[in-house]
């Protein structure tokens, strides 16, 4: 592209996620010339149990009864440890991912360009994007496999591969008239945890994740788990079907080395492996990190992913330490 036809901005996001539409949404607030970049055209159907906090919901100023999609409330969730029950009393919400991440894009009011990042080189005091855009400030928010990341710092920054996970879900309308979320820990072995949210419109949302290095060092396959878990929630009258085909994806949880900037380029989100410790939820630090990149950018102050919680279960057990309410097993 010719120089003087670039598309030029003082800062280009990769990635219009949480992470990328929340900075966005900030930076334009404050005046700041900003662009989002993104391979995918919204909305988009994007892989995720969809749960997020009341943290969240303030983060984002979230108006609950001005959002104008399903958001599913919950008072209570039922969690089982190697098969015991323990139900909680909490406030957490559910969302559809192609619902949530659009709304919050076209919130950002900022232009939306539909492009697959392929270069980035350094140029002038700043960055230009294959020749076809040029900016100050670069932030990297697209997702575990972030061009980014990949780019300016994959080399000296690799992912610890031990925090690997991968899962299986599928999202899909059902019948089912029980309407509590469930999440069920280490049953079968399994390294990690399975889920059923129900969502707003009728919508589930089932899953299933685990650690890669402990499936690999058994000799599993998490297809095997996967079986296993739709026969058990068949059992439960919690689907109706045997054959449910799942589709799979893989992110981090939160690196134990973390370097979220490097000069005028940011990594947000699963970009910089921030998915917490415990439950591996993503999208609260994906907010809170898309706010500090965006706050680091208008002001000047230091980027710092790391302060961002390590476990997100505190946000669950919340209402029952304010209560001193001791849960039933």
């Amino acid at each position: 592209m010719n120089p003087a036809t670039m598309i030029e901005s003082e800062v280009v996001i990769v990635g219009g996620g949480p992470a990328g539409s929340t900075c966005a949404w900030q930076l334009h607030q404050h005046g700041i010339s900003t662009i989002v970049l993104d391979k995918a055209r919204f909305p988009r159907d994007k892989l995720c149990a969809g749960w997020i906090t009341p943290r969240v919901v303030s983060q984002l100023k979230l108006e609950e009864d001005r959002y104008p999609h399903s958001l599913k409330k919950f008072s209570r969730i039922e969690f089982s440890f190697f098969g015991k029950k323990l139900p909680l009393r909490t406030k957490q919400y559910a969302i559809r991912r192609i619902e949530f991440d659009d709304w919050l894009l076209k919130r950002s009011g900022v232009a939306v360009h539909h492009h697959h990042v392929n270069g980035i080189t350094e140029q002038a005091g700043g960055f230009v994007i294959d020749g076809k855009f040029r900016c100050r400030y670069l932030v990297g928010a697209g997702g575990t496999n972030c061009p980014v990341y990949r780019t300016l710092f994959k080399p000296f920054l690799p992912r610890t591969s031990e925090r690997l996970i991968v899962t299986l879900e599928k999202e899909f309308p059902s019948q089912c008239a029980d309407q509590a979320c469930r999440l069920w820990f280490f049953e079968n072995r399994l390294p990690g945890y399975s889920w059923f949210v129900p969502k707003g419109n009728g919508y589930v949302n089932v899953g299933i994740g685990a650690k890669y290095s402990s499936l690999h060092a058994r000799g599993e396959n998490i297809r095997d788990h996967w079986r296993t878990f739709v026969n058990k929630l068949s059992g439960c009258s919690l689907v109706d079907m045997h054959n449910i085909a799942p589709r799979g994806y893989a992110y981090y949880l939160r690196q134990p080395h973390m370097v979220g900037r490097k000069g005028n380029v940011f990594l947000t989100g699963d970009s910089a492996g921030l998915a917490s410790l415990d439950m591996g939820e993503g999208i609260g630090p994906a907010v809170e990190s898309g706010l500090m990149a965006a706050r680091s950018i208008i002001t000047g102050q230091p980027y710092r992913p790391e302060k961002i919680r390590r476990f997100s279960a505190v946000d669950i057990l919340l209402p029952n330490l304010k209560n001193r309410q001791v849960p039933r097993v």
